[in-house]
């Protein structure tokens, strides 16, 4: 829940949206959660991240976009509790870091839930569904790829 105070939605989702985001955290909650493998761990600029949001990171570094925190969330298809409940990076704010988010937001659509905490400067973009945790590192890892094509005029990659 959003601390009404300093967190502001920003992301736009439908109430049907919402119900189903609900129902699938109460399934996950009663779900059997066998581990099928360990959690994956890269470095990055020293920190040990996750090994499936590692690219997102290393996108978003190199349009110069400043992240803080981030999570590949959990899954079934590898470890099922030792991550956040869901996918996400914390992004500083920057002078590109709205654009970035904007573009973001449409080309991820309702898979992206951001909010903003202002009196902390920064933006939390995470995936909207558990069961979209390892799609969301993905397409975000793409996204920030596609942007720095498009505004850091870097040769397309294909």
């Amino acid at each position: 829940m959003l601390d009404a105070e300093s967190e502001q939605l920003i992301s736009v989702q439908t109430p049907e949206q919402w119900r189903r985001r609900r129902k699938e955290l109460g399934v996950w909650v009663e779900r059997s959660k066998p581990v099928s493998l360990g959690k994956a761990l890269y470095d990055f600029d020293g920190i040990e991240v996750d090994a499936k949001i590692y690219p997102a990171l290393v996108e978003l570094k190199s349009i110069f976009i400043q992240t803080e925190f981030s999570c590949a969330g959990v899954s079934m298809l590898d470890e099922p509790e030792d991550h956040s409940l869901y996918a996400y990076v914390t992004l500083l704010e920057g002078s590109d870091t709205e654009r970035f988010i904007q573009y973001a937001m449409e080309r991820m659509g309702h898979r992206l839930l951001v909010t903003y905490e202002q009196n902390r400067g920064r933006y939390d973009l995470s995936s909207f569904f558990i069961g979209h945790n390892r799609s969301f590192c993905f397409l975000l890892a793409e996204v920030a790829k596609q942007y720095g094509n498009l505004f850091h005029n870097r040769p397309l990659s294909f």
